[in-house]
């Protein structure tokens, strides 16, 4: 009996996800499992464009509708929370394999974040918030993310869907500030780099400013310069935090620097 009303249900469930690939079960009228599928799939629906306002309003009624029925039918999901969906849904698109505009991940990507910084509770680790941030390891608040994009996504909207990506990429720095709010604002690609590095990477400053200046060719001196002054205006932003507290038996000690000027 038990294994009998399980199949039941799970051949019901299959059916509500994707009625064009599994028959419905037997004894459940049509209008009624019509009822069913509106309610859960419209539920889903509403969350996403309620998530992603931008997206939904870029794309035709009928992209949109196929959109959301094959994230429904075939996207197994990670998590059961709601407040995670967007996430879920962000992971489909980027996984590639289905008709969608070539920007519509990115532009997904984007909104999320937002909802992404909001929602998170993230704990910062020690860290000395007046420690020498080129001779220390400076620490990258996980309230601030560099996003890098092939399009322009801050700019994406029903009005302007342009069929070709810019030479240039976006590159965009998102944070949580102290007022509980999500603020974008655009980087230059040096700053975008260092976020990067800083990001993932525990280095002296000075170690990830000679990296730079390396990565790219360029003279390390005016690097160093201009790269204090970057970690002294996000410093004084709450992007960088300070530097982390480290034991000094775990990392070589910095070889000389030019003494901290600005």
């Amino acid at each position: 009996m038990a294994e009998t009303l399980r199949e039941q249900q799970l051949q019901l469930a299959r059916h509500i996800r994707d009625p064009q690939r599994n028959a419905p079960p037997p004894g459940i009228e049509a209008r009624r499992l019509a009822v069913y599928r509106q309610l859960f799939l419209g539920n889903v629906q509403s969350l996403l464009a309620g998530s992603f306002p931008v997206l939904r309003a870029s794309l035709a009624e009928a992209q949109w509708q196929a959109l959301t029925e094959a994230f429904y039918a075939d996207y197994r999901c990670q998590t059961p929370l709601f407040t995670e969906l967007a996430g879920e849904f962000v992971a489909f698109l980027e996984q590639g394999g289905i008709d969608a505009p070539a920007w519509a991940a990115e532009l997904a990507h984007y909104e999320w974040v937002e909802t992404a910084l909001l929602l998170s509770d993230s704990q910062e680790p020690a860290h000395d918030p007046q420690g020498n941030l080129l001779h220390g390891v400076p620490l990258l608040s996980s309230l601030a993310w560099p996003l890098a994009y092939a399009w322009p996504v801050s700019e994406l909207g029903p009005g302007h869907l342009p069929e070709q990506p810019p030479e240039q990429p976006t590159l965009l720095l998102a944070r949580r500030g102290g007022d509980q709010q999500v603020h974008f604002a655009r980087l230059a690609p040096l700053a975008h780099a260092l976020l990067e590095s800083l990001r993932d990477r525990q280095l002296s400053g000075r170690e990830h400013l000679l990296a730079l200046a390396e990565a790219i060719g360029a003279d390390p001196e005016p690097i160093l310069r201009q790269g204090l002054a970057l970690l002294r205006s996000l410093h004084a932003q709450g992007v960088v935090l300070g530097t982390r507290n480290l034991c000094a038996t775990h990392r070589r000690q910095p070889s000389p620097a030019p003494k901290e000027t600005p």
